[in-house]
């Protein structure tokens, strides 16, 4: 069953798309497979909304529902408030940008944005004032003329924008559409779709498996693994307070520790983990002798030497580092093989070289108790 998590954004209240108990299987019999499991899941009008997760996670499989695509096995899929489960594509508010930017290279930029108009039959003189608009949009308007073999793979992304953009949905879904751009190139996008999304104000509905994207341009984000949604929260929940350990170990660098509480005394606990006694202040429902995980953020630990008071410690060796610019990346070897990862600011002080003994700490705050 999926796990328990938390729908409701604050602040907003019109939901745009309503998801109730959405399965999608595929096969039958002993071979059906879900790609979606007992989706229940708001989002509301003006989000910007991402799923997130792995490779065949089942997040593609939902746009392409919401979109109208795919059709669930089961379950309700509302689109302001209308039930449009079984309503085709071409008749629900929504429009779709994917990763292939699938534009005509033998129509100019205005006659690629314009086309979906032509093809209704909109007046000429409204196609022209709604291309501007939407080129006006995006920031392209000094390139209505140009063939798209004539711009950037930014730029022909831009166009694709402002051709979805057009038909004025309400809702704009987004299937990895920075997926074939460099890494510079992808950052700009990113600033400018979110910027874009908060002036127009429209629902965006975005998919990928970049954590980083995802916390960049999310007002909430649904983290998914094998068809179920395992966590729904902001940027800062969804990273510092993750729900599980998959959550956990894929939002981010993550060091997960296996842990026994040994010790409890009201909302005390004693923990062991990897050949260190911790003492450690919780209000899950663990007694002694429960396993559980300790979730800690390589950002979180740091060099300590000598005692540190009130702060949990790792004692070992240390093994590689490796630089990664403004930081060092340094692993800390357990007595029992542990791996610790700690992310260290480079100048700061000077660090121990390999296999010379040390100890990380960091704060019982910085510490994240996992029981799954």
């Amino acid at each position: 069953m999926p796990p328990d998590i938390t729908t409701e954004p604050a602040g907003v209240s019109r939901a745009a798309i309503e998801l109730i108990d959405i399965r999608k299987a595929f096969g039958t019999g002993a071979e059906t497979a879900y790609a979606v499991d007992r989706l229940n899941l708001t989002i509301k009008a003006g989000e910007f909304f991402t799923f997130l997760g792995p490779s065949g996670c089942g997040k593609t499989t939902t746009l392409r529902m919401i979109a109208g695509f795919e059709e669930p096995t089961s379950g309700r899929l509302l689109l302001d408030g209308r039930d449009v489960t079984g309503v085709p594509a071409h008749q629900r508010n929504v429009n779709t940008v994917f990763q292939s930017y699938a534009l005509f290279p033998h129509l100019n930029v205005g006659e690629n944005v314009g086309f979906g108009l032509s093809v209704k039959g909109v007046a000429k003189d409204e196609i022209r004032d709604r291309v501007k608009a939407a080129l006006d949009s995006v920031h392209m308007t000094h390139a209505i003329d140009r063939k798209p073999s004539a711009l950037s793979g930014g730029q022909q992304q831009r166009i694709a924008l402002a051709r979805a953009l057009i038909n004025r949905p309400s809702v704009l879904l987004l299937d990895e559409p920075f997926g074939a751009l460099d890494l510079k190139l992808r950052r700009e996008m990113q600033m400018e779709v979110k910027e874009m999304q908060r002036r127009l104000g429209i629902t965006f509905i975005f998919v990928t498996h970049d954590q980083e994207e995802a916390l960049t341009m999310s007002d909430r984000i649904a983290v998914m693994n094998n068809g179920v949604v395992q966590q729904v929260g902001g940027p800062v929940e969804i990273y510092e307070r993750p729900a599980n350990r998959f959550t956990a170990g894929f939002i981010g660098d993550m060091n997960l520790i296996e842990a026994r509480i040994t010790a409890r005394n009201g909302d005390q606990f004693t923990l062991e983990a990897a050949g260190s006694r911790i003492d450690f202040p919780c209000t899950l429902p663990l007694q002694p002798g429960d396993a559980c995980i300790l979730a800690i953020r390589p950002e979180a630990l740091h060099f300590v030497e000598g005692e540190a008071g009130g702060s949990v410690r790792f004692s070992g060796a240390l093994g590689e580092a490796v630089y990664i610019g403004t930081d060092t990346v340094y692993a800390l070897v357990l007595a029992d093989g542990t791996r610790l990862h700690a992310r260290v600011r480079n100048g700061d002080r000077p660090m121990p070289q390999a296999g010379a003994p040390a100890t990380l700490a960091c704060a019982p705050s910085a510490i994240r108790l996992l029981t799954q």
